[in-house]
C-alpha cells in the first residue's frame, strides 16, 4: 500500500461530556496514539474518485444504531461515509465492558494476578473484534489487523460514551 493509504488523524464525534472510567479513556488514548504511529486505511469507494488519495481524516460516530465512518481528505473535505450496523458487535462490546468492570474491581482489590488474566482476555476480545471489523469492512475499506484492533477499541469507547449520556 502507498503512504497515502493511511489515516492522518481520527476524531471521535461523541468526545463531549461522558465521564468514563480511566481505563476506557486510557484505551482510547492508546488506540489513537497507535493509529497515529502506524495504520493501513484505504477506502475502496473513494480511491477511484478524482483527487481522493489519502492520507485521510476519519471521524467516527455512532448514529441510529450504526458506526459511521465519515472519511475526509486530510484538510477535512468530505469524501465518503460508510455505516456499519452495530448488531454484530453488540456481544463483543458487552464483553468488553464486563472485562473493564472486572479490571477496575481487581485493581481496587489489589488482585494483580487477576488483572493479568483480565488483560489476556481483553487481548483476545480485541482480536475477535478486529476480525469482525475487517469482515464488516471487506469491500469497503482495506485495513490491516492492527488498524482493525484500534478501530474496535474506539468503537467500544464510543459505545460507552453514548450509553453514559
Amino acid at each position: 500500500m502507498s503512504g497515502a493509504a493511511r489515516l492522518s488523524r481520527v476524531v471521535l464525534e461523541e468526545d463531549a461530556g461522558a465521564n468514563l472510567p480511566p481505563l476506557i479513556e486510557a484505551d482510547r488514548a492508546q488506540a489513537v496514539a497507535d493509529l497515529a504511529t502506524a495504520n493501513r486505511f484505504a477506502p475502496l469507494a473513494v480511491k477511484r474518485a478524482d483527487n481522493a488519495e489519502g492520507p485521510y481524516a476519519l471521524h467516527l460516530a455512532i448514529r441510529d444504531g450504526r458506526l459511521l465512518f465519515d472519511i475526509r481528505h486530510d484538510d477535512d473535505v468530505p469524501l465518503a461515509a460508510i455505516g456499519l450496523a452495530l448488531g454484530p458487535f453488540r456481544s463483543l462490546i458487552k464483553d468488553y465492558q464486563m472485562l473493564v468492570d472486572s479490571h477496575i474491581t481487581a485493581v481496587q482489590e489489589g488482585r494483580m494476578e487477576r488483572v493479568q488474566a483480565i488483560d489476556m482476555g481483553r487481548r483476545g476480545l480485541h482480536n475477535e473484534g478486529a476480525e469482525l471489523m475487517r469482515q464488516r469492512l471487506d469491500g469497503k475499506i482495506d485495513i490491516d489487523f492492527e488498524t482493525a484492533r484500534r478501530l474496535f477499541t474506539l468503537l467500544c469507547v464510543l459505545h460507552q460514551r453514548v450509553s453514559a449520556r
